[in-house]
């Protein structure tokens, strides 16, 4: 298990600055590959440190966050990370009336909770995620793009309609993460 350092949030809001230009904007599109930019208010800490320092250190594929990771240090990555945790939410319409994705997500549970919110200290919240970004996500477990967790072994036994159902529903929840309200 990887250490995390006591992140600051009220610094993480201001290095989290640049962060805001994509997530900060409710719906917001990747040119490419085309996903939803991921919700990052309410996500916990420690998956956020987790993700950063994988693009930091070139272990996760994506050029932008890759250069936005390259000039942060472990005590940034805990600031941004604190702040993103404890964001406020901005004005999201989300809906929870969808559970077709229930049956498909069981096994998701096991690490990511009823509430789909984690039991252990890295897996992501998927609740409130968008649907495009959960399904990009899978879809890079399940070929191997995304390696070193246990989440490629079961993406790898998904179906692509499993994908889809697990992405829906989890999108679909109202209680997890959200767009974080930009500061004035």
């Amino acid at each position: 298990m990887t250490a995390h350092a006591d992140g600051n949030p009220e610094q993480g809001e201001q290095l989290a600055y640049t962060c805001m230009g994509c997530h900060g904007i409710p719906g917001y599109r990747n040119a490419y590959p085309s996903y939803r930019v991921p919700k990052l208010g309410g996500q916990k800490a420690a998956y956020i440190e987790t993700a950063l320092k994988a693009y930091r250190d070139g272990n996760r594929p994506h050029p932008t966050m890759q250069a936005q990771g390259e000039s942060l240090s472990d005590q940034d990555i805990a600031d941004v990370a604190a702040y993103f945790q404890g964001a406020e939410m901005a004005t999201d319409s989300v809906t929870a009336d969808d559970i077709a994705g229930l049956d498909a997500a069981k096994t998701c549970l096991t690490c990511h909770g009823a509430q789909s919110a984690g039991m252990v200290p890295t897996p992501a919240t998927l609740s409130g995620q968008h649907q495009d970004y959960l399904m990009h996500a899978l879809d890079q477990y399940k070929s191997g793009a995304r390696a070193g967790t246990v989440m490629s072994a079961f993406a790898g036994m998904l179906s692509d309609d499993d994908i889809e159902a697990i992405a829906r529903f989890y999108s679909r929840r109202d209680d997890g993460v959200h767009t974080p309200e930009k500061s004035d």
